[in-house]
């Protein structure tokens, strides 16, 4: 695979950093709206949980570090997401539910991931693309 040793190292970086997030969510699920100057949740657990989602991809981002060969689903599971939450946040921002600071989230969670999940799913796309052409299997 191409530049493997820099797509395992992004990819370990996402798992330390996803996991790190999560944990961080799940001990302090209100740190973004005092952050954002906006109201305590009054279910801190719903922040708590996505927490908790966005540390489970940690583990995901792991296992394409460990096999990258093998990781083109997950990744562009990841990338998907990371695409996805700004997207959501935004109408959130232009309705004016959520303040713009709140898009400290997508700056660390998503936007810095874009280009090197990008680039992983390029050079990843070959092997892929074998592994489900007719005739051919993984052995």
């Amino acid at each position: 695979m191409k530049r493997r040793a820099f797509h395992r190292a992004v990819f370990l970086l996402a798992a330390v950093y996803n996991i790190l997030w999560g944990l961080l969510a799940a001990v302090d699920p209100q740190w973004l709206f005092r952050f954002a100057d906006m109201p305590p949740l009054d279910q801190p657990a719903l922040f708590a949980c996505l927490g908790m989602v966005i540390g489970v991809y940690g583990l995901l981002y792991a296992e394409v570090a460990r096999r990258p060969e093998h990781g083109f689903a997950l990744a562009a599971v990841g990338l998907l997401g990371k695409v996805l939450g700004p997207i959501g946040l935004a109408g959130l921002i232009l309705r004016g539910e959520w303040p713009p600071a709140t898009l400290v989230l997508c700056l660390t969670n998503d936007f810095i991931w874009w280009v090197p999940f990008s680039l992983y799913l390029w050079d990843a796309w070959p092997g892929y693309r074998r592994t489900f052409a007719p005739g051919q299997h993984e052995g």
